[in-house]
């Protein structure tokens, strides 16, 4: 079962973790090692080119790429989501024909769904419009974040809104279409080998084999629980790289100790939480729970750096220390705002009241 990085890529990526953050040039680099470690086909069905597993396996491989870099793990889960995009997408000659170049690498796949998970709750409008033809649809409009836009050779997950019903629906769209623009790489902090950039769409044309699902409504609620258990992983490989991080720099009798164990205890709990919840189905049901788990993954990652920071001391600050505390703290930084960001998820949670049973292993159907 594919639940962890190999060897050689964890080599790779402990060797390549600070360029891969500061340097777009690795970007695609990045995409063409993961795909030759064959990362791709976790929890996809063998019978569709996949390595099979239960979906928590896409969530632990998350996790373990996370923690030696969490640029990689985001990677892992732009193309990941594609996949599963295509996964849940009734357009079966359209999935014939994209997943296999998405399992292997070829093609990149860029979610970028973020303004329409944000649309759905109220918080934005949709920013891509498609016009019905004779034809199938033209689309115009923007992304103004999406990640995994490889030069090479993309495809990318939208949501536009059709002004004469209202109704959006979910389409992909090729790099090589005419009218399709791919904006500079983002100015990021951190993360900057993963192809993060804007898309402009001039009277694109798409036909019906390109429609990944006719209604968005539908289709986002369902696919959600696979995006946001993913992000969970992401969070959760970060914490734990602080906490060994941590755990190697703290004496035994030191007063951190005790709190490192804690919160490494928090930690494997969360997951153990996670996972079941999501191979259960449980969490298609319950969206306050999924919400409430994908929050609590930011506050995990951020107090395990903070614990690192601590049992650092001044050696944090020590850019020649080679500890790898900065970029850690940078990819902390990065998940609040990670779709759905933490103002989102308090929104929703806010809509939707507390759970009606708090998920834990102990109350989860298995």
């Amino acid at each position: 079962m594919l639940n962890q990085v190999d060897d050689t890529l964890a080599a790779w990526l402990d060797s390549q973790a600070d360029a891969l953050d500061s340097d777009h040039t690795q970007a695609d680099q990045l995409l063409a090692t993961l795909a030759a470690s064959g990362v791709f086909g976790a929890a996809v069905p063998v019978a569709q080119g996949g390595a099979g597993g239960a979906a928590s396996t896409a969530v632990a491989l998350a996790a373990a790429l996370a923690e030696h870099s969490l640029a990689a793990g985001f990677v892992f889960w732009a193309q990941r989501a594609t996949i599963e995009c295509l996964l849940r997408s009734p357009n079966h000659d359209l999935v014939r024909k994209l997943l296999p170049s998405l399992l292997n690498g070829a093609t990149a796949g860029a979610p970028g769904l973020s303004n329409a998970i944000r649309s759905l709750s109220g918080l934005d409008q949709l920013h891509a419009q498609c016009t019905s033809t004779a034809e199938g649809s033209v689309l115009n409009g923007t992304v103004p974040w999406a990640t995994n836009l490889c030069r090479g050779g993309f495809v990318a997950a939208i949501a536009a809104i059709n002004p004469a019903s209202g109704s959006p629906a979910i389409f992909a769209v090729p790099n090589d279409a005419a009218g399709v623009w791919r904006g500079d790489d983002q100015d990021l902090l951190g993360l900057r080998a993963t192809n993060t950039a804007s898309l402009r769409f001039e009277n694109v044309p798409l036909t019906e084999h390109w429609l990944l699902h006719p209604h968005a409504k539908v289709f986002l609620p369902a696919l959600r629980p696979m995006m946001l258990a993913i992000q969970c992983g992401l969070g959760l490989g970060l914490a734990r790289a602080s906490l060994v991080a941590a755990r190697r720099h703290t004496p035994g009798q030191s007063v951190l100790a005790f709190e490192i164990g804690a919160l490494e205890d928090t930690a494997e709990e969360f997951w153990r939480t996670l996972s079941v919840a999501l191979d259960g189905g449980w969490l298609e049901a319950n969206p306050t729970a999924l919400f409430d788990l994908r929050l609590n993954m930011v506050g995990l990652a951020t107090s395990a750096v903070q614990l690192e920071l601590q049992a650092l001391g001044a050696r944090a600050y020590d850019r020649s220390a080679g500890s790898g505390f900065a970029r850690r703290m940078r990819e902390a930084a990065f998940l609040p705002i990670l779709t759905p960001s933490l103002v989102q998820l308090k929104t929703e949670l806010a809509k939707l009241g507390p759970a009606s049973v708090s998920p834990s292993p102990d109350n989860l159907p298995i």
